[in-house]
């Protein structure tokens, strides 16, 4: 019997699908087709990867008793660039690599995008712990990908600080920043706090460990969606370019704009809409699915994503493999017997 509550299971689902649907959205531009699928980008391909890694960090600590989790995070990263036939990646093992059921999936071996920074942080360092190299890069793939990291709430202390550990593998302080706050945002609402409420406790909650975004970075946003919702100028403004920080406080804003359930849809439109709304989309997403849970996605979008089952799946067995224990603890026989070889944990 399954120790997952029905309510943890839809905030869960919803955070996922709601980070792909707003993925998807944003790659549009906020000009949905009428019909046919709706593809991912590298956004949301990262964003499995992710969760495929807290995963397998998780079972390698349960077995191994010794884990580096933001590492072996990294080593999810690597398997999605090798399958993506990136140059320059290193192989990990010569024979069945890059393991695991992920690879198995055609779409993720597609290229939709790029993504430079962490591109190239795979390819310049490609040994598990090394030291010697610093990242610079600002950009919004260190926020998007690891925002599911915040339903960590559920049994870590502080999933913020865990998620700059994993930006900052790729990616430089203020991006790891972001990363912590927007994790710290979800970990919030999985508590169930409001929108606002939940942006307002990450600020504090993560000044211990930031260290470009301090004080309180995103109270510009809060204040324009409390005085000035819904205005594109004003979200254009507070986006003025592709960074994770812009999109951080974009995405805060468009939640705050948009915090009614029913309103989800048009609050990812209007985050596509701006000239650099499509990480806002992601971000707002995965928000407001976490917010609202997985009934208030749009059905008819959503049955459409191209990640659809991939994405539903992960929430699935992320919350299955900390709270169930599936794989067991490497003493006695697991209670599923297959799912080392779907999260072989290294």
């Amino acid at each position: 019997m399954t120790k997952v509550t029905a309510e943890q299971l839809a905030t869960a689902r919803g955070c996922v699908l709601g980070l792909m649907l707003g993925d998807a959205i944003g790659a549009t531009g906020g000009n949905v087709p009428a019909s046919g699928t709706l593809r991912a980008t590298s956004a949301g391909q990262l964003a499995c990867f992710t969760v495929e890694g807290i995963i397998r960090a998780n079972i390698r600590g349960t077995h191994k008793g010794i884990c580096h989790p933001p590492s072996v995070v990294r080593h999810a990263y690597t398997r999605w660039a090798a399958l993506q036939g990136i140059p320059g990646i290193k192989r990990w093992q010569e024979e069945d690599w890059p393991d695991g059921w992920l690879a198995q999936v055609p779409a993720l071996a597609v290229r939709r995008g790029s993504a430079p920074a962490t591109v190239s942080a795979l390819q310049a360092q490609p040994i598990w712990g090394a030291e010697d190299l610093t990242w610079h890069s600002t950009g919004a793939h260190a926020l998007t990908r690891i925002l599911p990291a915040g339903l960590n709430r559920w049994w870590g202390p502080e999933p913020g600080r865990f998620a700059a550990e994993v930006a900052s593998t790729t990616h430089g302080p203020e991006a790891a920043d972001a990363a912590a706050l927007g994790a710290t945002v979800v970990a919030n609402l999985v508590k169930g706090q409001t929108i606002d409420k939940a942006t307002e406790l990450a600020q504090r909650e993560c000044q211990s460990f930031t260290k470009v975004m301090t004080g309180l970075p995103l109270s510009a946003a809060l204040h324009a969606a409390r005085d000035q919702p819904r205005q594109l100028q004003v979200l254009t403004q507070l986006v003025p370019d592709s960074r994770a920080a812009s999109a951080l406080a974009g995405a805060v804003y468009v939640a705050l704009s948009y915090a009614d359930p029913a309103q989800l849809l048009d609050a990812l439109m209007f985050a596509a809409s701006v000239p650099h709304g499509r990480h806002v989309a992601v971000a707002a997403g995965a928000f407001l699915g976490a917010a609202h849970g997985v009934e208030a996605l749009p059905v008819g979008l959503v049955s459409r994503l191209e990640l659809a089952w991939v994405a539903d799946v992960l929430a699935r067995d992320l919350l299955s493999e900390f709270l169930d224990g599936p794989s067991g603890s490497g003493y006695d026989d697991p209670p599923d017997p297959r799912w080392w070889d779907r999260y072989p944990g290294w």
